[in-house]
């Protein structure tokens, strides 16, 4: 999946899936992504992904991904 903070990209429903494969230009990365629409998800988290390569966010339990 390339990286969803393209402007042309049409916004990322949150909370709809349960793993997100996420690149270098995700970072840093949150939970809800920027790209994600805000209305109906919990507040943003940052979210540790470079040194391990996943993370998982503490409110919705969204698995992210790192490709590298």
């Amino acid at each position: 999946m390339p990286s969803t903070q393209t402007a042309e990209r049409e916004p990322i429903p949150p909370n709809a899936r349960n793993r997100y494969e996420v690149t270098a230009a995700d970072l840093p990365l949150s939970c809800p992504m920027p790209a994600m629409s805000l209305w109906n998800s919990h507040p943003r988290v940052y979210l540790p992904i470079e040194k391990t390569g996943a993370a998982i966010c503490p409110y919705c339990s969204a698995e992210f991904v790192l490709k590298r």
